[in-house]
């Protein structure tokens, strides 16, 4: 289930650790007063419900109905607020915008020297670490006392504040149009997939080059690069050249190689970085790589060597374990891989709330897929239709569509084919529906569809004339994205040789491997 799925409130007092439940209550306690009786009554009863349930709120306190949106959001206030205390939430950003805020009340009190002092050493900290939207703040607050507070110095010192200001509002303009650029190409990548066409290209690729904003690569900080790096990759996911995927991801890891301090003040980017190292180095196929790199996240989380938090810990577990799935994939070990799933259902069963729905779909595809290849069809379908039955799932067309292809093979496989004709069916409207009939799909549909006319001794033939139909197809600019959902070349190749899928995929791997 998916946070929105349940109540805000509800959601927080569970993601609350034993600590961090007591730091609260020592917290609520120097409240006092009666007020704070109901909202320490409701949090006590939401801290023991298993399901939210506003009708055990009403029996179990005496918060009347007409109060509950008032005591719920006052509830929801104070544990922030107890959270933004406690020191394991304090980072670098916090801690500068804390000292932002006491010399903000210092300047109010009239206090100029005092609140100088704590901004300075504040913009210092912001500048280290590059922060330079806070830095920015910071110096507009300078600039403000300065022109109250007047010294001998003021003269000089308002050149530098301007010239200071001017070049932090070049820099965040720049990192803001690039952000821009890869926050919409990742946008176009999630709702459309892959380009489907030359017309596809040529509208990303001018869409690219006109949104790219000129710059001096030499004079770029680390968190411009970073965004170049990422709208970098996210165009070339796009366009389908994984070389190049390869090259801005391993730019993208580097960055924090060097500058080893980003491990702890940006987290998510640093294992995100990781994660689409892999996906590159997957859709690629380099085995040895995708080995090392793989260790090398695992080390990282078993080690800690990053800020590790409710939040990067749910990160964490949907990097390493998705790619433990395609390592699975890469080597054809599909039997293996089958052991592995109770593992990763636990898993999402433990972070069910901090994972959204598409990440579950991602992984109910993976492990489909996982039993399609260690030949088990009821199971690959059972967690096919938990795809195809979510009528909420808005993102990753491609995803939806693959998820019909397999299925339908699936079916086939199974034995299941009283009602092929209807899925072929339904299947041929919805691809059509979504403009996600390629010629791939399209030649797979048809030949499933004439499995019920051709005669058994046939029927080997028939699957070598697809093959050879397909094959051509396989490094194809447009088409080739099939082949990445469903290895039907392996699959026909397993059928012709009557042999099982992995055997099939392991001596590929094994080949791809020397």
């Amino acid at each position: 289930m998916s946070m929105e799925k349940n109540d805000a409130l509800f959601l927080l007092v569970k993601s609350l650790s034993k600590s961090e439940k007591r730091q609260f209550k020592l917290y609520a306690g120097r409240l006092g007063g009666n007020s704070e009786k109901n909202f320490m009554a409701l949090f006590s009863v939401l801290d023991k419900m298993e399901v939210f349930d506003e009708q055990v709120i009403l029996k179990k306190t005496n918060i009347k109905k007409q109060q509950i949106s008032n005591s719920k959001a006052h509830l929801y206030k104070q544990i922030l607020v107890s959270l933004r205390l406690n020191p394991f939430h304090q980072n670098t950003k916090t801690q500068i915008r804390e000292q932002l805020d006491f010399a903000t009340i210092l300047y109010n009190k009239g206090l100029h020297k005092q609140s100088l002092k704590i901004l300075d050493k504040a913009k210092s900290l912001a500048m280290y670490h590059e922060e330079n939207t806070l830095a920015y703040e910071i110096v507009e607050l300078e600039k403000i006392i300065e022109s109250q507070y007047i010294t001998r110095s003021m003269i000089t010192r308002a050149d530098d504040l301007i010239l200071l200001s001017k070049e932090l509002s070049i820099r965040n303009s720049l990192l803001s149009k690039l952000s821009d650029l890869s926050l919409q190409l990742y946008s176009l990548l999630l709702k459309k997939g892959y380009v489907r066409s030359n017309e596809d290209y040529l509208e990303i690729k001018t869409y690219f080059e006109a949104n790219l904003p000129s710059y001096d690569y030499k004079k770029l900080g680390i968190k411009e690069k970073l965004f170049l790096y990422k709208a970098y990759l996210w165009y070339n996911f796009i366009i389908q050249d994984f070389v190049a995927c390869y090259k801005y991801s391993q730019k993208w890891v580097d960055l924090f190689y060097y500058n080893p301090k980003m491990k702890n003040t940006n987290p998510v980017f640093y294992l995100k970085g990781i994660n689409y190292l892999l996906e590159s180095l997957f859709l690629i196929r380099h085995q040895s790589k995708f080995k090392s790199t793989l260790n090398y996240l695992e080390t990282e989380i078993e080690q800690h060597n990053f800020l590790l938090n409710e939040n990067t810990e749910s990160l964490a577990f949907l990097n390493l374990y998705l790619n433990k799935i395609n390592l699975y994939f890469l080597e054809g070990d599909f039997t293996k891989g089958v052991d592995f799933i109770p593992d990763v259902l636990e898993q999402l069963e433990l972070y069910k709330h901090k994972i959204d729905a598409h990440h579950v779909m991602v992984f109910y595809y993976k492990i489909a897929s996982m039993y399609f290849g260690a030949s088990n069809y009821e199971k690959c379908i059972f967690y096919l239709e938990k795809i195809i039955k979510n009528k909420e799932l808005k993102m990753r067309e491609d995803l939806l569509c693959f998820s019909r292809i397999l299925n339908l093979v699936a079916h086939y496989e199974a034995g299941l084919d009283q009602n092929l004709d209807a899925l072929i069916r339904s299947t041929y409207k919805f691809l059509i529906k979504m403009n996600e009939l390629h010629i791939v799909q399209k030649k797979i549909i048809t030949f499933l569809r004439s499995l019920s006319t051709i005669f058994p001794h046939d029927l080997k033939n028939a699957f070598i004339s697809l093959h050879d139909d397909l094959v051509t197809y396989e490094n194809h600019p447009y088409e080739k994205r099939s082949f990445m959902y469903l290895d039907i070349i392996s699959w026909l190749e397993s059928n012709i040789e009557d042999i099982s899928v992995e055997s099939v995929i392991k001596r590929k791997s094994l080949s791809n491997d020397k």
